[in-house]
């Protein structure tokens, strides 16, 4: 409930803890899950005191339970296990700190935890962070690769030593940090971060060896599957043996079943890749030849053909066909104007010979009245009327007699 304070009223501190206590003694008991980072059991000492942590929040809590309560799974049970335990909160107000009484621990059995591992994969699927179509292609040839590892352990050292005897020139951008126990997820995550923000990085590395399934744990982590799908790298998952499948391989571009195997596959091989620039080079060299060959036999054969061999014999052919041609024409268009020119005479001839000049060549003569008309009747002439005789060579007066 609300409290009535101000600065004038103010509550003190052990009232403020004694409010909280009451709050909380009014919870009941609760089945938490943890991982037990912290164990101590004395020796006479009737209370065992843990601490349970959860990885993917980096959230502890302390928890104490009687000896006999701890003693039931003691056997079974020892930091780094994960463990399901029946605890009622308890608030201890001399130094205002909560803690869970346990009354019941249990571990958590592997097939608990694979069945928790696949409800999660499930989830992680359906929302399409598994999808094929979001996987990134992993570079040719990487310059810089990040890699995050155990320290000085087995996998940095397969990851390191072949890639640089396939590619010497490769060059490394390590983060090493724990791979298994409670700090594992967290340190991972922000490995995985750092090496994506680095722009000269090409392709992420995460490798760590073969374990059980409570030391992959780490990396079946919901928070370090939603990192690795946010990356804007390429990562590649090398976690384990062939076997082994923790859900950072199906969110990963690319998944190799063992930190080797990552090597080999991010890194080409420099004597693969000499053969195959050789064969390259070798076919490219015959398919030239090939062209070139082909070329020449077609020149060759084009420069056999007669026209090629003896170009002007064609233009030679041609111009006699060409002069006989002229000649036709001439003679036809000779005999076209020969026979127009006689025609032209011809009519010529008859036209002189029909024209009024002619018949008076022969001594004939027109008749004219004074306007001009010739006289074609005696009656259209009066007796005494003057005429105008028109002859070959000229004309004179004649006067009409009775």
């Amino acid at each position: 409930m609300a409290l009535n304070t101000s600065a004038d009223a103010p509550l003190p501190v052990g009232e403020v803890s004694r409010l909280i206590g009451g709050w909380i003694d009014r919870l009941g008991a609760v089945w938490v899950e943890g991982q037990i980072t912290q164990l101590s059991r004395r020796p006479g000492a009737g209370v065992v005191f843990l601490t349970l942590r959860d990885p993917s929040y980096d959230i502890s809590v302390s928890v104490t339970c009687y000896r006999q309560v701890f003693e039931a799974v003691a056997d079974v049970v020892s930091e780094g296990a994960r463990v399901v335990v029946l605890a009622k909160p308890e608030w201890y107000a001399p130094r205002g700190q909560l803690s869970l009484r346990a009354t019941e621990i249990k571990p958590v059995g592997v097939g608990e935890l694979l069945a928790r591992l696949e409800q999660l994969k499930k989830s992680l699927a359906s929302e399409g962070l598994f999808a094929a179509d979001r996987k990134k292609a992993l570079p040719f040839l990487p310059q810089l690769i990040g890699l995050v590892c155990g320290r000085a352990s087995a996998a940095e050292r397969d990851v390191l030593e072949n890639a640089r005897h396939r590619w010497p020139a490769v060059r490394f951008e390590v983060r090493n940090v724990p791979v298994q126990g409670v700090h594992a997820v967290p340190q991972v995550v922000q490995a995985v971060k750092e090496l994506d923000a680095l722009d000269a990085v090409d392709v992420i590395i995460v490798a760590r060896g073969g374990g059980s399934v409570e030391d992959l744990l780490p990396f079946s982590d919901e928070q370090l599957v939603r990192a690795v799908a946010a990356c804007r790298t390429p990562v590649v998952s090398a976690i384990g043996h062939e076997p082994d499948n923790p859900l950072l391989d199906f969110v990963a571009d690319l998944r190799a079943s063992t930190p080797t195997d990552a090597a080999k596959k991010v890194v080409p091989d420099v004597g693969e890749e000499y053969e195959r620039v050789r064969f390259l080079r070798d076919r490219a060299r015959r398919s030239v030849q090939s062209f070139i060959d082909r070329e020449e036999r077609g020149l060759a054969h084009a420069l056999a053909r007669p026209s090629i061999e003896d170009p002007h014999r064609m233009v030679d052919e041609r111009a006699d066909h060409v002069a006989a041609l002229l000649d036709r024409g001439r003679r036809t268009l000779g005999h076209l104007l020969d026979r127009a020119d006689s025609e032209l005479t011809h009519t010529h001839a008859r036209v002189v010979a029909l024209s009024p000049a002619a018949t008076l060549q022969r001594g004939y003569a027109v008749l004219q009245k004074a306007d001009g008309h010739a006289v074609r009747d005696p009656d259209e002439v009066a007796q005494g009327e003057a005429l105008r005789a028109r002859v070959a060579e000229g004309e004179f007066t004649v006067r009409v007699d009775a």
